[in-house]
């Protein structure tokens, strides 16, 4: 399994892992966040507070992890070099600048005098990302439906980032005609199916059947999915912005839904057909993370029907309960899935390639805690009962005691990191070689 994660067009461990050792230092920040932003949850969705959770949510954690994998990925997906690993590095540092900086503003509730800094320096560190993902898919040897739903998510962040960085600038400048409220929906709808869904989508084509060891898979079901999601999509955001017509809005929302159904048939049929039957903790993340999409799922279409079902009152409910099921409920737990399974591997090809044959090398599994990791998975599912409950009652003390609970995943997720990070082979050669000469 290490062999197809790694290539000989592969880059420098020195890209991959300062991603992921960011976005783990994220997600134990984003746990801080949310201990201390728990009163602001029963106020209004879009408080400055909550756009700071948000923020480090969908870029601190969510978009550093992503980033990571996909430069790895790259020549697994594309079958081509990185297009260049200079600028990936240099990408890094400025887009952790940038989050940092931007989160900081958006906590602060400073609107007008650092964030469009902060924003501008975010936009050009996505821009620069976007860049060497486009040059690295001009030189591409696969061109299938996997790398185009790559392709169409960083088309779908430049997007998101043009419409984030125009609201930024309308805070001082006031140039849109509709409300701030307005276009922040068209800003997340962009940004959460666009570039995220569309994202793991893409990842996940690749990574889930090569998990679970499934081959010879219907790929007609990847085409229907990737043109509905697409073309709904755009003709969503094309029908919010120009035409206004609530009756093409449905339409393209049933097809962007239609487009998910499609995926999970694809990833359905991949389960089915698996030769690996006992799932590791990487993929019970995994497959869960599906079945929790549903609820995303279930709750759009409450929205975009709200008025016929007289549900308006619970508004601000239902949307808060759509962007926890989508961050936490799906986009989090694969993450964290596929982070037990990617890391791994990625480390012990850094510490153990080059001994393979002269000395006996650990499994990837052993680098990090399996009992560690179980004990996360619960205390993640109980804080995602919690979480779901507490916004449905509007129970404060119940969603402080559910970010408590997620505060304490965030430090074993971060624990079990550290530890691949820190892993010391030889320590661990000298340790065998002793266990072989007492036996």
């Amino acid at each position: 399994m290490a062999k197809n994660l790694h290539t000989d067009n592969a880059p420098d461990i020195s890209t991959v892992k300062p991603h992921f050792l960011f976005a783990a230092i994220g997600f134990f920040v984003l746990g801080v966040l949310l201990v201390f932003s728990t009163p602001y949850f029963f106020s209004v969705y879009y408080d400055h507070h909550l756009l700071a959770v948000t923020h480090t949510a969908v870029l601190g954690w969510l978009m550093m992890l992503i980033f990571g994998s996909l430069y790895q990925l790259i020549p697994v997906i594309f079958d081509t070099a990185l297009y260049s690993e200079k600028l990936a590095k240099f990408t890094f540092w400025l887009t952790a600048f940038s989050i940092s900086f931007l989160v900081y503003t958006f906590w602060m509730g400073d609107y007008t005098t650092l964030l469009p800094y902060a924003a501008t320096a975010m936009y050009l560190s996505l821009f620069f990302f976007v860049f060497n993902i486009m040059m690295s898919y001009k030189n591409a040897r696969i061109k299938n439906f996997k790398s185009l739903f790559i392709l169409a998510a960083v088309f779908w962040l430049l997007l998101t980032e043009t419409e984030g960085l125009l609201m930024v600038f309308n805070f001082k400048y006031n140039f849109y005609s509709a409300s701030h409220l307005y276009h922040l929906h068209g800003h997340a709808i962009m940004g959460l199916v666009g570039f995220f869904l569309m994202m793991i989508f893409g990842v996940g084509t690749t990574l889930i059947p090569m998990f679970l060891i499934s081959h010879h898979l219907n790929e007609k079901l990847l085409k229907k999915s990737f043109y509905l999601l697409n073309i709904g999509l755009a003709g969503l955001m094309l029908s919010k912005y120009f035409f206004s017509n609530q009756l093409l809005i449905i339409l393209f929302w049933l097809m962007i839904i239609a487009g998910i159904i499609y995926y999970f048939r694809y990833i359905y049929d991949s389960y089915k057909h698996r030769m690996k039957k006992i799932l590791d903790v990487g993929m019970k993340y995994t497959m869960l993370s599906l079945v929790f999409l549903s609820l995303p799922v279930v709750l759009s279409l409450i929205m975009i029907f709200m008025p016929q079902l007289g549900l308006q009152t619970y508004a601000e409910t239902i949307i808060l309960l759509f962007g926890m099921s989508m961050i936490f409920g799906f986009f989090t737990t694969i993450a964290l899935g596929q982070t037990y399974k990617t890391l791994p591997f990625i480390i012990w090809l850094e510490k153990y390639q080059k001994l393979v044959g002269k000395y006996h090398t650990p499994l990837p599994r052993e680098l990090y805690s399996e009992k560690i990791a179980g004990i996360q998975f619960y205390l993640y599912m109980s804080f995602l009962i919690l979480t779901f409950f507490a916004i449905i009652l509007a129970q404060e003390w119940l969603m402080q005691l559910s970010s408590i609970l997620f505060l304490l995943v965030t430090g074993l997720y971060n624990y079990n990191v550290w530890k691949m990070f820190f892993h010391d082979s030889e320590k661990y050669i000298n340790k065998r070689d002793k266990e072989i000469l007492n036996n």
